[in-house]
């Protein structure tokens, strides 16, 4: 039988044991509905498997995911673009970035709609997804625009003729097209941006910005990362098809 001396030190350690376990989970946001986002959930997962640390994500509206990292309730976000990083100095970007996605124009089919370049866009009304940065960078300062919910509704908007170009990632407008069912809907024959996608991590953490972006690093290195993707975007298409 425990002295009551040995059963505190033993009580205190593990509870020490216990911190040591918690220091090693963190709790992410990232953007709800998004399919880009869902294949980064994957991707960063595994990312932090490869360091033996466990992480939450819990899917989010855009502009509350970026107040929830940018005032530490949150570790950070999962994905996000560039100037994400200028715009929330309270999280640090992972150097390396792990994805990327496109800025893409979807219009009515036969609408004799012709984009060369951003700049055309002013010409005619716009909808987008709340919270979303490289919809929200493309679009500033243009005198027609919208801001809807989600892509689904995004793209019913434009179905109903409410708008006249609908703006998302390429593979996002796909995905939503597809579960409703439209077809005089299409993208551009081109994007009108590539962009890299970063994770960001709060400044509090600082530490594991060096081991995320090393672990990046390494399976971009092997070949694992290249992998991943493809089996990350494969399990979100299959989950989404309306066919399955």
């Amino acid at each position: 039988m425990l002295r009551a001396g040995t059963e505190r030190a033993v009580f205190i350690a593990i509870l020490a044991m216990a911190g040591v376990c918690n220091s090693q989970e963190y709790h992410f946001a990232s953007i709800e509905k998004l399919t880009e986002q869902k294949i980064g959930k994957i991707i960063i997962s595994e990312v932090y498997n490869s360091l033996n640390i466990h992480v939450e994500i819990t899917p989010l509206p855009g502009i509350r995911a970026q107040v929830e990292a940018a005032s530490g309730n949150k570790d950070g976000e999962i994905m996000r673009i560039w100037t994400y990083g200028l715009e929330t100095p309270t999280t640090i970007r992972v150097p390396t970035p792990y994805y990327y996605l496109e800025t893409m124009a979807f219009i009515k089919v036969n609408s004799g709609i012709k984009i060369k370049n951003k700049d055309d866009l002013r010409k005619y009304s716009l909808v987008k997804v709340r919270g979303v940065k490289h919809t929200n960078n493309i679009t500033a300062g243009m005198p027609d625009v919208y801001t809807i919910g989600s892509t689904e509704q995004m793209m019913e908007f434009l179905n109903d003729g409410r708008a006249d170009i609908a703006l998302t990632n390429t593979v996002d407008g796909l995905m939503a097209l597809n579960k409703l069912g439209f077809t005089e809907i299409v993208p551009l024959d081109e994007p009108l941006a590539v962009l890299d996608l970063y994770h960001y991590i709060h400044s509090d953490h600082l530490k594991l910005v060096k081991k995320v972006d090393a672990a990046i690093k390494r399976m971009k290195g092997n070949g694992q990362l290249k992998q991943l993707i493809k089996q990350a975007e494969k399990q979100v298409y299959e989950n989404e098809s309306p066919d399955l």
